[in-house]
């Protein structure tokens, strides 16, 4: 069945120490108009949403690893079952991190190679518009994204690189303001510039760069906007 847009429920996961969850929610329920749903970590009960949001932040205050700690929670049983049923569930910088941590996604976030905590905006080149969340950002201009933290260095092993190639999955990667990508608009040493990616069934999504921080026009930058109306734009079945 498709849900219209006023339909579709969102829910945004909270852990210990996140502290976007309500930059997302506002972005959702003031800018974009879908109905949100906080989902507690301790939580089991998903509330039959369509679309699952992981937050940036510190979960577990990084303790161990970014993520490490997080993919305990309880909630995050339900949600490794609500994606490989095939449910939409995104990560924004902590939340790619659990994410990875999950085996919801491959590869790993690895500490910067400066070792140094980055906050700063950066562009992106949107390398696919095949997504959930990137059919609505243009493939010839550049977006402007922030990012914010200290292990955003995306890693992976030779074979998982060249699936990742191959099924298409890559969806963004760091570049100039003028779409060039190289290492000098490589602002944490992520292997091929890697700043986003989804799964091989293209319904988990993570991303470092944060766009419900570009969303605003307070903010004088709505390139985030782009990933969030791309979401709307497809009819989402359930």
């Amino acid at each position: 069945m498709h849900k219209k847009i006023t339909d579709m429920k969102f829910g945004v996961v909270i852990f210990p120490g996140s502290n976007c969850d309500q930059d997302a929610i506002y972005v959702l329920e003031k800018i974009i108009g879908v109905n949100v749903v906080p989902l507690w970590h301790k939580e089991t009960n998903l509330q039959e949403v369509d679309f699952i949001l992981l937050p940036g932040g510190f979960s577990y205050g990084d303790y161990l690893r970014s993520g490490a700690l997080a993919k305990f929670s309880p909630i995050m049983k339900e949600i490794i079952g609500f994606a490989n049923a095939g449910g939409y569930v995104m990560g924004i910088c902590n939340g790619f991190q659990i994410l990875t941590e999950s085996n919801l996604l491959p590869g790993a976030l690895l500490h910067n190679l400066s070792h140094k905590f980055i906050c700063k905006n950066t562009y992106l080149k949107t390398i696919t518009k095949n997504s959930l969340i990137t059919n609505q950002c243009p493939e010839e201009t550049p977006i402007k994204i922030p990012i914010a933290h200290g292990e955003g260095r995306y890693f992976a092993d030779t074979e998982t690189l060249d699936s990742l190639i191959e099924n298409d999955q890559i969806l963004f990667k760091y570049c100039d303001k003028n779409g060039s990508v190289s290492d000098s608009s490589n602002p944490n040493g992520s292997l091929m510039n890697i700043a986003g990616i989804c799964n091989k069934e293209r319904n988990v999504f993570g991303m470092m760069p944060h766009p419900e921080r570009a969303s605003d026009k307070d903010l004088i930058n709505q390139n985030g906007r782009l990933l969030f109306e791309s979401v709307i734009n497809c009819s989402i079945k359930k």
